[in-house]
């Protein structure tokens, strides 16, 4: 998960479209350019990123949720790369590449009268306290935070399903009560270690809140990058199931074929296709495969 600090809510607000996009981008270059890094993955990977702008009390917190395969494919194509740590790549390294291209963008953006200043933010137009913002945000750490590898596909889809699917606040999970125009809803105080509780809010305040994270006509949300990319999908994700398959623990134990250095995929000796296993055979069932097909 990649966040940016909360002082750049401001501008997040008076311009929705360039910021998120800019998060999007600068996150997934963050990924993909570590895990591309032979010191630490050396691999080519897939994301599929989701966008939040919501905080547990409704009020702006940008934020990217970024789900990743355990692995990606070696520069080659040849076989299937392994995270040598168990948290896949360090987080002070993501970390700091994040902060780095976030901040150019925004500067670039900024040098270019792209950025709406107005508002909250009408002080930021001044090149000079934009500047100063930008150096005090460069101080500081930004929060990246990243979770073990999930237990299996039907984790996955949990997730996906809580993450992608989800609107600032629901009726049915938090929302407690509407009475004399006032709101109240549960929330988690994560800067109290997420301790539990109730807010009531105005009515009127709830609505301003809520409205904040409507997004742009037309913006898109969910996005998917590295081989998960709509332009490599299909055939890396083949590819990468036929290399998994090739290197699993069970294909060393059984004597299977693997798939040689010299050559990305089995091909088809009539038509030149690319093969896929559909089935395995132990030593002792060779025998009877052998026995029906001569038969």
């Amino acid at each position: 998960m990649f966040t940016v600090p909360h002082e750049l809510n401001v501008l997040a607000l008076e311009n929705a479209r360039l910021f998120y996009d800019l998060l999007f981008t600068a996150s997934a270059q963050t990924i993909i350019e570590i895990a591309a890094d032979p010191k630490h993955l050396g691999a080519e990977i897939g994301v599929i990123s989701t966008l939040h702008t919501w905080g547990q009390n409704l009020l702006p917190h940008p934020h990217i949720h970024c789900v990743v395969p355990a692995g990606g494919l070696s520069p080659n194509h040849r076989r299937w790369v392994r995270p040598r740590y168990p948290f896949f790549l360090p987080v002070k390294v993501l970390s700091r590449v994040f902060r780095g291209k976030f901040l150019a963008g925004l500067k670039r953006l900024h040098r270019r009268h792209q950025l709406q200043c107005a508002g909250p933010a009408a002080a930021l137009a001044d090149p000079q306290q934009f500047a100063k913002l930008v150096r005090r945000l460069h101080r500081h750490d930004w929060v990246v935070y990243a979770k073990p590898a999930f237990g299996g596909p039907m984790q996955v889809l949990r997730y996906l399903g809580r993450y992608t699917h989800r609107v600032a606040i629901s009726n049915h999970r938090r929302l407690v009560a509407f009475q004399q125009e006032r709101v109240t809803f549960r929330w988690k105080n994560y800067a109290h270690g997420g301790k539990p509780g109730q807010m009531t809010l105005a009515a009127t305040e709830f609505l301003r809140r809520f409205f904040l994270h409507v997004l742009p006509k037309g913006f898109v949300r969910i996005r998917h990058f590295g081989f998960l990319a709509n332009r490599f999908r299909t055939s890396r994700l083949a590819l990468g199931r036929q290399l998994l398959a090739s290197s699993s623990p069970a294909s060393a134990e059984t004597g299977t074929c693997k798939i040689s250095e010299s050559s990305t995929l089995w091909h088809c000796p009539r038509c030149g296709a690319a093969m896929m296993v559909m089935q395995r055979f132990t030593a002792v069932e060779l025998p009877l495969c052998t026995y029906f097909d001569s038969s």
